[in-house]
């Protein structure tokens, strides 16, 4: 039985300081957290600080709770946990934090999770807390206080802190520094002297061949651009960072990575030259996206397939010079580009798998690797290193026996594993792994959008009656409810030269998304709107029907 003094603590602030509304609607704990309006937020982040502390005293570890809602507009907010290896928070809590955030009878119910998680509510919880930079994210922040502190918790408050830093502070924490030193200033070390190091080790030129060590960077006028300013201090003058939207104007707004991925169009307020590379992370500065004018003037994206693709060619041939054997591994979603699983499946000879949407699918899978690279086409992606691969790494580098060339390779692999944040996809250590990669082949931006040519796609949302309707399978890429709705999209999709296409419900609205490529921009339009008819016709279409569309 959870002791009745604590129950009775967190039931009377709950109702006193942070009620229910008996009209707030039930919301769904996702990939993202909870994500709403800010001001309907307040009891939801209260009740998500008691599940923090209630998974603190349940591992007997530290986690994080972030104050986010991304590239979501200004008005947003939301909130998400951390959990004690720095990743996502585990399947069943976020159970957990469904009920208890939409209960009813409050009281009830979190004596039910008490119970159902084992939590023993006298044992210690610490939590770190991060916020971005939305003018309600502190007022929500301290709701989160008041919810952990009311079930006897300790709160570390790190103030602004980017969400990817958020998750290397808690596997810091939890590894007693053996991650890193568990500061806003060991992340910034960590990253930023290791990516010095290793350009610094490969040249004494800052610049190489076609490489000229300067970027321009779109801080979405988020907690992105002070983090990239603090940054740029420990890269030892390595790289030039000209930082644009950095906070003056209105956050996310036609600008960030997400603005930029969606429109496929340069953000606004960044000056655009011919062959310079330009990066925008989003408002968290948790996804990454690079572009540049081309020499025809044309604008050019360079998303997450080619920023993994990158990634994935460059360990591989790090891994073959240093006459390693590791099982290298490449995750996808549905929604990669299918040139660029064509790419690293056959010309650099690494294994594709594809898994559902989401990044805790993906992350779950590349671990299962010695090495594995995993990214969304919206740019957010990292690279994890299992401990026995770290290992073999490691004695390569320190083994005399060997040839120089060999260890010299392995020695980079460490710089390399040190820049990443293994924890979640982190645009500023993404953003350091694409430079030190373009410095070391010599490459301009052109050369690296030219190793392949993205096939051209489109996306397009149908509304329907009810999305528990559609049903899939295989990663999403085929449906098998309603009935008929594959067969139709395979029909559709052997018209065209090069095609593919796939359904799959929202998470949150009664919403389908339909993708679709092909060999020309025209051809993937008509054929995502073939789809999109066959959804509304066959799912239970509501509103304007797309067929009666221009």
């Amino acid at each position: 039985m959870a002791s009745a003094n604590v129950l009775e603590k967190a039931v009377v602030v709950s109702q006193e300081n942070h009620p229910r509304p008996a009209d707030a609607a039930d919301v769904e704990y996702g990939t993202a957290g909870f994500r709403d309006l800010a001001t309907k937020l307040d009891f939801v982040v209260f009740r998500v600080g008691l599940i923090a502390a209630l998974r603190s005293k349940s591992t007997r570890s530290v986690v994080g709770v972030m104050i986010t809602a991304s590239h979501n507009p200004e008005e947003d907010n939301g909130v998400k946990v951390i959990d004690p290896n720095g990743g996502m928070l585990e399947p069943s809590w976020e159970v957990f934090a469904t009920e208890l955030v939409n209960a009813k009878n409050f009281e009830h119910t979190l004596e039910k999770v008490i119970k159902s998680a084992n939590v023993e509510v006298e044992d210690p919880a610490t939590v770190l807390i991060g916020r971005d930079t939305r003018l309600n994210s502190e007022q929500l922040a301290q709701s989160v206080i008041d919810g952990v502190q009311s079930l006897g918790g300790t709160i570390h408050n790190f103030g602004l802190l980017t969400t990817p830093q958020l998750h290397y502070l808690v596997r810091c924490k939890n590894t007693e520094g053996g991650y890193g030193e568990p500061t806003e200033e060991g992340y910034y070390r960590k990253i930023g002297e290791a990516f010095a190091r290793l350009r610094e080790s490969m040249s004494t030129d800052i610049n190489s061949k076609h490489y000229v060590a300067k970027l321009r960077l779109d801080g979405s006028n988020g907690i992105g651009a002070l983090a990239a300013k603090k940054l740029r201090d420990y890269l030892n003058k390595t790289l030039n960072i000209e930082i644009y939207n950095d906070g003056k104007g209105k956050l996310n707004y036609q600008c960030g990575a997400d603005y930029v991925k969606v429109n496929q169009r340069p953000p606004e307020g960044v000056p655009l030259d011919t062959g310079v590379r330009c990066v925008s992370v989003d408002g968290d500065a948790d996804r990454i996206i690079y572009f540049y004018i081309c020499k025809s003037g044309e604008f050019r994206m360079l998303d997450g397939d080619k920023i993994a693709s990158l990634i994935v060619g460059h360990i591989r041939s790090l891994l073959d010079d240093a006459g390693l054997s590791l099982q290298l591994g490449f995750v996808q979603t549905a929604y990669a580009n299918g040139s660029s699983t064509d790419y690293v499946t056959n010309q650099l000879k690494v294994p594709v798998v594809c898994v559902p949407t989401g990044v805790k699918y993906l992350h779950h899978r590349a671990s299962q690797y010695d090495i594995g690279v995993y990214f969304e086409a919206n740019g957010h992606g990292t690279v994890t290193f299992s401990d026995d691969a770290k290992e073999k790494i490691a004695k390569v580098a320190k083994d005399e026996s060997l040839d120089v060339f060999q260890r010299e390779a392995s020695k980079k692999l460490l710089c390399f594993i040190d820049i990443t944040n293994e924890t979640v996809g982190d645009a500023l250590s993404d953003m350091l792994l694409v430079e030190t990669i373009l410095h070391s082949k010599g490459w301009s931006i052109d050369d690296w959008n030219d190793v392949y040519s993205d096939l051209p796609n489109r996306q397009i949302k149908v509304s329907i009656a009810d999305r528990s309707v559609i049903k899939t399978r295989d990663a999403e890429r085929k449906c098998v409810e309603p009935p008929n709705l594959q067969e139709a999209i395979d029909k559709a999709v052997q018209n065209y030269k090069n095609g593919r296409a796939f359904v799959r419900p929202s998470g949150t609205e009664n919403i389908v998304r339909v993708y679709a490529e092909a060999l020309t921009q025209l051809e993937a339009d008509k054929l995502a709107h073939e789809v999109s008819c066959k959804v509304y016709q066959l799912a239970g279409g509501v509103g304007v029907d797309p067929s009666i569309q221009q």
